[in-house]
């Protein structure tokens, strides 16, 4: 194990990665190759490592460097391991850590939509939705409930931002993504037929056993708050709602999608 690297100043330039870098500097937009994000938790560490994503530093709690961080340490002893209280720690990052442990890691290159897509049978298309803590569930659920990749809409929000990447549990590594160039409309080159899911007076129930019999489905989640584009909507294949009760209108894109997944998994 490298010996520990004492902190104890906020403005130590070693550990700018994790105390100065916005999201955006991390991604490196000019320089994607160069670009880093931010696991935090030894759980979720431990995800990206099985995954195969590539650490270059660790920001560690004094207290877990022989408890719950040692085995992480252990698998990677080549990297700087910087150290400090959790106090220092705190005002150094502008939060308190969960379970002490950050690790800086080097960002995958994405496949292609069409590589993606070759060999995938319910893929989720995830359409300008920008709150990290949506993304992060959203991915968990995808991971655990069949779907079998990701495409992220243009503007949506990084799935490798800290706080996804914490939400999910790692969910994030488990399952493939990468980014749409246009929008849904590119998967019907593929064989997909595209599910809006939206309340219109076309839209079919969720539990319609017509979905359930298509080969290749594509789950359009829109934003949080106006939800899918009228033009996505009309381009569809299906439009499908989740029947409601007591007057309920709607649901949290996280929680819609975690019912998509399931009534439409092929498995």
């Amino acid at each position: 194990m490298a010996a520990p690297i004492e902190i104890t100043s906020v403005d130590d330039p070693r550990i700018k990665v994790f105390a100065k870098l916005t999201e955006a500097q991390l991604r490196n937009s000019l320089n994607p190759e160069d670009g880093l994000f931010i696991a935090e938790s030894p759980k979720v560490i431990r995800v990206a490592l099985d995954a195969g994503m590539v650490p270059v530093a660790l920001l560690c709690e004094r207290r877990h460097i022989d408890g719950d961080a040692a085995d992480i340490i252990a698998r990677i002893p080549d990297i700087p391991l910087y150290t400090g209280s959790r106090e220092v720690l705190a005002a150094l990052t502008g939060y308190t850590l969960t379970r002490g442990v950050l690790c800086a890691m080097r960002r995958p290159a994405l496949p292609s939509v069409e590589e993606l897509c070759k060999a995938a049978g319910r893929v989720v298309v995830i359409d300008d939705v920008s709150d990290t803590t949506n993304i992060g569930s959203i991915f968990r659920s995808a991971a655990a409930l069949g779907i079998d990749a990701v495409l992220m809409g243009p503007t949506a929000c990084d799935p490798l931002n800290r706080r996804a990447i914490r939400v999910s549990m790692g969910s994030v590594f488990l399952i493939p993504w990468t980014r749409l160039d246009v929008g849904p409309e590119e998967l019907k080159a593929y064989g997909f037929k595209t599910v809006a899911m939206a309340l219109r007076h076309n839209s079919v129930d969720i539990s319609d056993p017509v979905l359930k019999q298509e080969p290749k489905l594509a789950i359009v989640m829109g934003t949080e708050g106006e939800g899918l584009p009228l033009a996505t909507i009309d381009s569809a294949d299906y439009v499908v709602r989740i029947p409601m009760y007591h007057g309920v209108d709607s649901l949290n894109v996280a929680a819609a999608s975690a019912i998509a997944f399931y009534a439409l998994s092929a498995r």
